[in-house]
């Protein structure tokens, strides 16, 4: 399949169409991004590679780390942590508290803001400097040293960060939080703030195309551990448009409120989009538009 030349021919039919998105403005360092940036990267399990636009300009990746908090999660607690966190869609915004109270501080998914923070807990308890060797397992993901925090957009997410600051407290009151919640509020807006292009992201997740294993072969997650990630991703990535994201594109997947997704064809390739003007649903809009087209014209859907 001639990869290159569809997705130069998604490319240029994307990039010019009205982008009826607007920027994450409620993080004021997300304002300032430049709204017409937009790049595609795509990497196979076979080692080809193939990138076009901004696909090496690095962005705020944001809700696309709780995957690689989860996977991180998984692998310390295995099984146990499904009695914290659900796997269920929400129904609800990612920032929503109504359904914690119904679920007794049970957050529906890791994927939603009160989950992360749940797994961001379980990681603070688990690492011996969690900051520190968190970021260190995301760049042996991706075989890139560079890859970092941003301290400028966390330190913007934490100026405006109330819903956030009442989600953790409200968890901690049903005993669902371990640490003190200040100290899992900080972890949270540093994992959500790390910067990475689509090209370290696609590379980075290429592990849940290639059996839970880096394409060097180091092991990251076990198969069946990675099978239920990506199920994860198919339901829940997409905050209340999973189930619109999976009609349409038909790949696991996460977005991001800074303009990224990342969407995984098991045993065949990942794809990052990136364009920052997202949807009324929090996903960037072109890059919902690119995916469509090209699993459509690439007849590459899981299903």
């Amino acid at each position: 399949m001639n990869f290159k030349e569809i997705i130069e021919g998604v490319y240029r039919e994307v990039k010019d169409i009205d982008d009826r998105g607007k920027l994450a403005s409620y993080i004021p360092e997300l304002a300032q991004v430049n709204p017409k940036r937009f790049g595609i990267h795509l990497s196979t399990v076979d080692n080809y590679q193939f990138g076009v636009g901004h696909y090496t300009e690095r962005f705020s990746i944001q809700s696309i780390s709780k995957v690689l908090a989860l996977t991180l999660a998984y692998k310390i607690k295995n099984q146990r942590i499904w009695k914290r966190v659900g796997i269920e869609p929400s129904g609800t915004s990612f920032n929503s508290l109504v359904q914690l109270e119904a679920d007794k501080g049970i957050p529906r998914n890791p994927f939603i803001n009160a989950g992360a923070m749940v797994i961001a807990d379980i990681l603070i308890t688990h690492l011996k400097n969690p900051k520190k060797d968190f970021i260190a397992f995301v760049r042996s993901l991706s075989n890139n040293p560079s890859i970092d925090y941003s301290e400028t957009v966390a330190a913007s997410e934490k100026s405006v960060g109330y819903r956030n600051v009442a989600l953790c407290n409200f968890i901690k009151s049903f005993g669902n939080i371990e640490n003190h919640p200040q100290v899992v509020l900080d972890f949270y807006f540093d994992l959500c703030s790390i910067e990475m292009n689509c090209q370290e992201l696609s590379e980075t997740f290429l592990f849940l195309a290639h059996d839970g294993k880096t394409l060097s072969g180091t092991p990251v997650l076990t198969n069946h551990q990675t099978k239920r990630i990506n199920a994860l991703m198919q339901t829940c990535g997409f905050y209340d448009e999973s189930g619109e994201f999976a009609f349409k594109v038909g790949l696991p997947g996460k977005s991001g409120v800074g303009g990224g997704i990342i969407a995984i064809n098991p045993d065949r390739y990942t794809i990052a989009v990136w364009s920052p003007r997202l949807n009324a649903k929090g996903n960037s809009y072109k890059g919902v538009r690119v995916l469509e087209k090209f699993t459509k014209k690439t007849e590459s859907s899981i299903f």
